[in-house]
């Protein structure tokens, strides 16, 4: 039996980066992933020779000298990757109840364009754009080795403790505005009671900064990613699921047990895996039950429905720009719909692709949708959910794209065909809870109780993924900086990081 320095359980995006700088400072490395297809929230899958992503839209900060370029020059992603830059003018376009407002990128256009609707608001808006640019120095500054993380937390908790609705509201009266300002909520599931202003803040600062789409998919980031790891000599092993984190003397964990049951040896384990989930795979007592209760009690983030539109051929424009449709004044009403006024609002954009610039070949169109309406198919498993739920599938679907039809008349003519995904798919692909689409959700009230940090009281158990820090590309890149760094060192890292660039 082959014996790792380091076993990573789950192939996320956050496996994938912690296994790669791992790997890269001599570790040997194995990544256990329970599908045949790696990458997690990266995963892309291919319907009438279409490329479909499941969980990756667009990233922020890729422009010279910006944070995710710095962070993903040092994983060897930066030249490689293949990336579309969104309309300038208008990367995404926020209709609310009928009305369009464009954010442009660049921090200065953005406080013209926006200014340009609300010119009696302009002090405010500047106030807005130099808060953002605060939080996203907080950032820069512990990227570049001026400021220390937070109790492991890589923000302020200054940005931690406000409320994003609240400090809105505070800028401006003008309840319009308000609701413009928080256009993007449905990238972090954003509450009106616990949204943090540093994950409002850190999101929109990001994709005001630059703002690129994946040309052909962003399963390309596993792809380098992975090769890396290999080059390396790690080990990547596939349609292999964890049963437990079995404990050894002293608590510390001896091996994985797959529920095949092999063995899988190692001196530390990374779970990128859910928090809730990995204790209940980990039976030490180093786990106090006050942690366990902590973690199982933290509330998720809200799932979606997805459906993916593949075109008649050359018959709808490629679109430059994502578009964020709210039926009512108040965006952030939109999780808490009714069945009766389901899709109550909706994101979507037509995939980049290396074929043409001209017209679109797909939509991706998602919504919220709540776990509770699946309850009946909870037990069942993919491919074996039964006809009642194509049906429930099919009926969702024609509503929402009778939503998409209003947005872009003559639609429904264009298209050839769709696909759709539920709460289950996503619960069953990404191994989230209940579909949640960002993990748990962090609460402004009380930040200390949803931060989980990388290390666990299991000396050899570290943590990783969306739930550790912040979710996104960018956040979980910083995720696993911080779970690599309470192996390898971080300030060590941070250096690693900076020659790199």
């Amino acid at each position: 039996m082959t014996k790792y320095d380091i076993v990573i359980a789950g192939s996320g995006l956050g496996g994938l980066l912690s296994g790669y700088i791992l790997s890269k400072e001599g570790y040997k490395v194995c990544i256990l992933e329970k599908h045949h297809q790696i990458g997690g929230c990266l995963q892309t899958f291919v319907r009438n020779g279409c490329v479909f992503d499941t969980g990756m839209h667009y990233i922020g900060s890729m422009d010279k000298d910006q944070s995710l370029n710095y962070l993903f020059r040092y994983f060897g992603l930066t030249d490689k990757l293949k990336l579309k830059r969104l309309d300038m003018n208008a990367f995404d376009v926020i209709n609310i109840n009928g009305s369009n407002y464009n954010y442009a990128q660049g921090f200065d256009h953005f406080t013209e364009t926006i200014t340009s609707y609300f010119p009696e608001e302009k002090e405010g808006i500047k106030q807005y754009v130099e808060k953002l640019k605060r939080i996203g120095m907080s950032l820069t500054d512990i990227l570049e080795g001026r400021a220390k993380p937070n109790n492991g937390v890589m923000a302020s908790f200054e940005h931690f403790y406000e409320n994003t609705q609240q400090y809105l509201s505070s800028l401006t009266s003008n309840y319009r505005l308000q609701n413009v300002l928080a256009g993007l909520n449905s990238l972090y599931a954003g509450h009106p009671d616990t949204t943090p202003l540093y994950l409002h803040g850190i999101i929109n600062h990001s994709l005001i900064e630059s703002s690129w789409r994946m040309v052909d998919g962003g399963s390309q980031i596993a792809d380098i990613l992975s090769k890396g790891i290999l080059e390396k000599g790690g080990e990547i092993i596939t349609n292999v699921e964890v049963k437990s984190f079995v404990p050894g003397i002293g608590g510390n964990i001896s091996h994985i047990l797959l529920t095949n049951g092999e063995h899988v040896e190692g001196k530390i384990f990374i779970s990128n895996i859910n928090p809730s989930t990995t204790i209940d795979l980990t039976n030490s007592e180093l786990l106090r039950p006050v942690y366990k209760r902590r973690i199982k009690s933290i509330e998720n983030t809200i799932s979606i429905f997805s459906l993916y539109i593949v075109f008649k051929e050359n018959s709808f424009p490629y679109l430059n720009q994502n578009y964020y449709k709210y039926n009512n004044p108040n965006v952030w009403g939109t999780q808490t719909y009714n069945k009766e006024n389901w899709p109550d609002g909706h994101m979507l954009y037509t995939p980049a692709n290396s074929s043409s610039d001209k017209f679109a070949e797909s939509m991706i169109a998602i919504t919220y949708m709540k776990y509770e309406e699946l309850l009946q198919w909870e037990n069942t498993t993919i491919e074996k959910r039964g006809e009642d739920y194509k049906n429930f599938k099919l009926q969702k679907a024609i509503l929402f794209i009778d939503q998409i039809e209003k947005q872009f008349p003559g639609i429904k003519s264009k298209i050839k065909t769709f696909y759709t995904s539920t709460p289950l798919t996503y619960r069953d692909y990404t191994g989230t809870l209940e579909g949640s689409i960002y993990g748990i959700m962090k609460d402004c009230n009380n930040p200390l109780r949803s931060f989980i940090l990388p290390r666990t009281k299991i000396p050899n158990l570290l943590m990783t993924g969306q739930n550790i820090n912040l979710h996104g590309v960018l956040g979980v890149t910083i995720g696993s900086l911080l779970t690599c760094g309470e192996i390898v060192g971080f300030d060590y890292l941070l250096k690693k990081i900076k020659d790199a660039s």
